[in-house]
């Protein structure tokens, strides 16, 4: 009995080996795209395989040794140039004129304004000086010199004189406005009184400064009073008038 069933089990596995071998090489070449080098079926049909062909570890080999196209390569970064401003934008901000403060040069001077008075080389001289109700300064050395109508080039060749006179030898002085003398403006605004001057005002500017107009106000004109070297005068003037440092604007009250 044991006779008969040894050739059936040599037959059975005879029959089991080629067929698990034929399965792998399938597998395998539909995986890779070749048949593996298991048994006589690749030799019998495509001869001996090359050196490190076929199967997993070579397809692993090969994927792992192929390098990435250069398009996708990781790049270093480099930051771009600085943008260093040119030599001619340089130029054209040093040739630009600074915004001045001062007014007109023609401007007479009067009771209240400041005045920074520049004798070169003298630092005792150099100072602020207002001008009093009499429209003087007072300077060490000179004492009073009138100020009040003159300009500021004018002033600066009468304090330049009064040196030369037995105290400097040559004198240079200069002298600039540093506040004005205050504005006033009366009636029917906000917070009437008196306020500083600033540069290039207009009478919409000093009712704005004085707290707007009143609920009572006429706001079409009002009566501006000018102080100059003729004399005193008054004038009905719209809104967008100039006002100059002393002048008194008046608002007055609508009738309806």
């Amino acid at each position: 009995m044991r006779a008969f069933r040894l050739p059936i089990i040599l037959a059975a596995l005879a029959t089991v080996a080629p067929a698990a071998a034929q399965s792998r090489n399938d597998l395998d070449y539909m995986a890779y795209g070749q048949p593996s080098a298991y048994g006589q079926s690749y030799t019998e049909n495509y001869g001996p395989p090359a050196a490190d062909s076929g199967g997993a570890i070579a397809a692993l080999r090969r994927a792992l040794s192929t390098s990435a196209p250069a398009s996708t390569q990781p790049q270093a970064y480099s930051p771009p140039p600085a943008l260093a401003p040119s030599p001619q934008a340089y130029d054209a901000y040093a040739a630009a004129p600074m915004p001045s403060a001062r007014y007109d040069a023609a401007y007479r001077l009067d009771a209240g304004d400041k005045l920074r008075v520049v004798v070169f080389g003298q630092e005792g001289l150099t100072n602020t000086y207002a001008i009093d109700a009499g429209g003087s300064i007072t300077l060490p050395l000179i004492g009073s010199v009138p100020a009040r109508g003159r300009t500021t080039a004018e002033l600066a060749s009468a304090i330049t004189a009064k040196l030369r006179n037995g105290y400097i030898r040559e004198p240079s002085v200069a002298v600039e406005i540093e506040s004005y003398r205050p504005f006033f403006i009366l009636g029917e605004v906000a917070a009437p009184g008196q306020y500083p001057y600033v540069p290039n005002m207009t009478v919409e500017s000093a009712v704005a400064i004085a707290g707007g107009f009143s609920p009572r106000a006429r706001r079409d004109t009002v009566t501006l009073t000018h102080t100059g070297g003729g004399g005193t005068s008054r004038y009905s003037v719209p809104l967008g008038t100039s006002v100059s440092p002393g002048d008194t604007v008046m608002v007055g009250e609508r009738w309806f």
